[in-house]
């Protein structure tokens, strides 16, 4: 009985245990399901669900014409839930085989049975995703919802995609450098508009809602895209013409190829907005190739050379120390400073010069001489006038990476006694190709210094949302009498000077060559000399339109100054320009009569057409005492039309051949076959003489002679 009681109370105790144990089980449960419920459950969504980023569109960049320079198209990753619940095995296996079929024949990347064999062995093992192919673009993605079981979509068809944006360039490496790129992952470098107006063509990013299943694929939740709340980038409209870029960027490259440079830059620039309307940048890649990586244009300050004369010569006429007309003692055309000789590239004809002469011919030695003579004792002061014309200061372009100029000052270490007869033939200092370009876009847009600009407009969904104005730099770099002395010496560069290729019979041009020594590995004497040919300038030169400026930079062979290296490329987008912009060309008066310069020849023929022509053209005519239907005319020096009868129509009707030199075809054989006489035209159009605009010279029946109808008559015309 002892054992039987010690059995029993150890099963109790073990059931009261039990029992115990259950209860606090079941008490846990509700706390968790009625008091805890809404926690668990809220952590159980942030576990099994969250929100991703969704990129937006990024924005366009279109040319000043509204042609597309760059846009984002969208890629697909796609892929298939083949376990979704709506999906049951005859459901399944029912079109199993004609969706292999379908991805077969659009990807071409696998045959029908691979892709039957992925999905069925994802069918067995209970996978939740299926990844069947990356970078989809959007029209294959329209073929895939009309597949079988995909075209039920998301929930009832496992079809899920996953979007991202590529950028594109529709003209390639057409202004790439200037149209740029945005990395942002950081894994790359980022550069041009893309970078500078990123905060407009960016967007803001969306949300998605995303479950993860098993395998640990996050699979979105909601089939409506209209969910996602973003918004996309705005489109930038740029200043650049992708018609003069094309000719720019080919021309430069045909140069760069010619003379086996290493690198060239081009800017085109219009005179009073500053707008870039072509900006070309090459660097050689092999003895073929060239390439578009660094843009010299903005970021590659150099030793200018022969360009910054202008700027040393206007300091001079600013200060009232020299005018066009004195005369400079350039002796051989060789000066020593020092233990330094400043040489010319040429031998002068004679030592006395004018200052005119000495721009146009591009005197180092005249340049030289002048400045040393009145800044020697006071440097400073040639530096100040420098600085005082915005040589010195950045033009704080919205492009990033542009380089800073460098303006020696007295103060700095590397000052020595040659510095100033050097800075004043561009050496010793160094400033970018744009920089010195809107220089001279400065003297010709009369002293008013603008800053460059590569942006016209912003705008959203086809609406322009910001307009970029023009930014003055400098209301006035010098004095209006400077700025027409300065304008005068570029013209004579071109009329009479070292750029005498560039002169038109068209339009005028006005400019600077420049030619400069540069030290390779930046030692003259160890590494020796490469040459840096330029040509900056504007056009029309009677009415600045367009300024330009031309960079080569190691030429080889023996052509290497800027006006014959430089100059042709200029004269090529100059020449572009010019053919396809009505508003540079001259205005015709309207006012004026088109026969002021001229009396128009008269030809034989209808008295009322030939009124009717002279009357639209405001020629004054005086009829010599004749109502005859048909007439010649002739002009006098007081340019007066005089008509006269060209013969009676009461003789022709009679049978007399008429005179009919000067008179058109059509009136001719109006006049002869309405008579009965077979006209024969003589000249290259004979199937379509009433198209001839000739007049007739010559008649095979001589005027005044008897004719029967039917008889031919031959006219030779002109």
């Amino acid at each position: 009985m002892e054992i039987k009681k010690d059995i029993l109370w150890r099963i109790y105790l073990m059931y009261f245990f039990i029992c115990l144990f259950g209860v606090a089980i079941i008490y846990k449960i509700c706390v968790i399901q009625f008091s805890e419920g809404n926690m668990w459950r809220s952590k159980s969504s942030n576990f099994s669900t969250k929100l991703f980023d969704v990129e937006a569109i990024r924005g366009n960049i279109y040319d000043n014409n509204g042609i597309l320079l760059a846009t984002s198209l969208p890629y697909y990753e796609v892929g298939m839930d083949v376990n979704t619940d709506a999906i049951t095995d005859d459901i399944f296996y029912d079109n199993v085989d004609s969706l292999a079929y379908c991805f077969a024949k659009l990807f071409k990347d696998k045959q029908q049975k691979e892709y039957k064999q992925i999905l069925v062995k994802a069918r067995k093992s209970g996978d939740r995703w299926v990844a069947l192919q990356r970078g989809v673009p959007y029209s294959e993605l329209q073929q895939l919802k009309k597949f079988p079981l995909l075209r039920k979509g998301r929930n009832k068809g496992g079809f899920t995609y996953i979007q991202t944006n590529k950028r594109e360039r529709p003209f390639q490496n057409l202004a790439a450098r200037t149209i740029g790129k945005y990395n942002e992952a950081g894994t790359g470098k980022s550069y041009g508009l893309e970078v500078a107006y990123h905060s407009y063509l960016k967007g803001e990013s969306g949300k998605r809602l995303m479950q993860k299943i098993a395998g640990g694929v996050w699979k979105e939740i909601n089939d409506d895209e209209d969910d996602i709340t973003l918004e996309d980038g705005a489109d930038v409209v740029s200043t650049i013409d992708i018609n003069i870029q094309d000719v720019a960027e080919n021309s430069l490259k045909d140069c760069l190829k010619k003379h086996g440079a290493a690198y060239g830059c081009l800017v085109l620039m219009e005179v009073k907005t500053g707008a870039v309307k072509a900006i070309a940048n090459l660097t050689r890649k092999d003895s073929t190739t060239y390439v578009e990586n660094l843009n010299y244009a903005v970021a590659y300050a150099t030793e200018p050379g022969s360009t910054f004369k202008l700027a040393s010569l206007i300091t001079a006429m600013e200060d009232g120390y020299i005018d066009l007309g004195d005369e400079v003692d350039i002796e051989d055309g060789t000066h020593k400073y020092y233990s330094s000789v400043m040489k010319d590239s040429h031998r002068p004809e004679n030592s006395e010069v004018t200052v005119q002469e000495i721009f146009e011919q591009s005197s180092n030695v005249g340049v030289s001489k002048i400045i040393t003579r009145y800044y020697s004792k006071d440097p400073q002061r040639f530096v100040d006038r420098l600085c005082q014309m915005n040589l010195n200061t950045p033009l704080k372009i919205s492009l990033p990476g542009e380089a800073a100029p460098r303006i020696k000052n007295i103060k700095d270490k590397d000052w020595s006694g040659t510095t100033l007869p050097w800075m004043s033939i561009g050496y010793e200092l160094t400033v970018t190709p744009l920089q010195t370009l809107t220089f001279y876009n400065a003297i010709a847009n009369n002293g008013k210094m603008v800053r460059p600009m590569f942006v016209k407009e912003i705008r959203k969904r086809g609406k322009t949302i910001k307009v970029f104005e023009p930014e003055i730099i400098n209301a006035s770099v010098c004095s209006q009498p400077t700025i027409d002395k300065a304008k005068k010496m570029m013209e004579g560069v071109v009329a009479n000077g070292t750029a005498k290729s560039l002169k038109r019979a068209d339009y005028k041009v006005a400019g600077k060559t420049g030619t400069a020594q540069i030290a390779k590995g930046g030692d003259y004497k160890k590494g020796g000399v490469s040459y840096l040919a330029s040509f900056v300038g504007y056009f029309p030169a009677d009415n600045p339109k367009y300024s330009c400026i031309v960079v080569v930079s190691a030429p080889t062979g023996d052509s290497y100054y800027g006006g014959a290296v430089a100059g042709p490329v200029f004269k090529d987008v100059a020449d572009k320009v010019y053919s396809t912009s009505l508003d540079i060309h001259k205005e015709i008066n309207a006012v004026q009569p088109l026969y002021a310069t001229r009396t128009p020849v008269i030809k034989s023929g209808s008295r009322e057409d030939i009124q009717l022509v002279l009357k639209t053209l405001k020629v004054p005519v005086k009829l010599t005492g004749t109502t005859s239907e048909w007439v010649s005319g002739t002009a006098s020096d007081s340019i007066l039309v005089h008509l006269s009868a060209k013969y009676s129509e009461e003789s022709l009707k009679r049978g007399i051949v008429p005179d009919l030199t000067g008179m058109s075809a059509r009136d001719a054989l109006y006049l002869l076959e309405n008579n009965g006489m077979q006209v024969k035209i003589i000249g290259s159009n004979k199937e379509r003489p009433y198209e001839w605009s000739g007049a007739i010279i010559k008649q095979s029946i001589d005027a005044g002679t008897a004719f029967t109808k039917g008889v031919q008559i031959i006219l030779e015309l002109i």
